[in-house]
């Protein structure tokens, strides 16, 4: 077994930040090199916004860090395969390599469901590593809508 990368470690903390905030625990970290540029958790309830996953935050304050709506050089890491909606900032946003933890057959995008990235018209398809942390982020997930039910 590897050990995380660091960028996905704090991703998961970010995800346990949303579960104790009572959000759906996921948590994103953009990348650029070796430097952090931003971090977010999922916080739809908090800010009323249903677009405020996690990826978006993390993209949002990325390119507002960075002063540019292009990350093409940066990397994203999340902890849960993303939605249609954050696959396509994702390629709006081109970043470079997207590295997630569990798949999400219901509501991805990339693996299941539309898989974004493989259509033609998608325009720009980043460099794609699922399984990153797997078993962590889908016991967060399962343990959160464990104690819902």
């Amino acid at each position: 077994m590897f050990p995380l990368p660091l960028p996905m470690r704090r991703a998961l903390d970010a995800a346990r930040v949303a579960a104790a905030a009572g959000e759906v625990p996921v948590g994103a970290v953009v990348m650029r090199g070796g430097d952090t540029v931003a971090v977010a958790a999922n916080a739809p309830r908090a800010l009323h916004d249903p677009t405020a996953h996690a990826e978006m935050l993390a993209i949002r304050a990325a390119a507002a860090a960075l002063g540019d709506d292009r990350l093409a050089d940066c990397d994203l890491y999340v902890t849960l395969e993303p939605c249609a909606m954050c696959a396509g900032a994702i390629a709006l946003a081109r970043i470079a390599r997207v590295y997630w933890g569990a798949p999400d057959p219901k509501g991805g995008a990339v693996e299941h469901g539309p898989r974004l990235f493989a259509q033609p018209t998608c325009h720009h398809r980043p460099e794609l590593f699922g399984g990153i942390g797997e078993a962590e982020a889908a016991a967060l997930l399962r343990d959160f809508f464990a104690a819902r039910r």
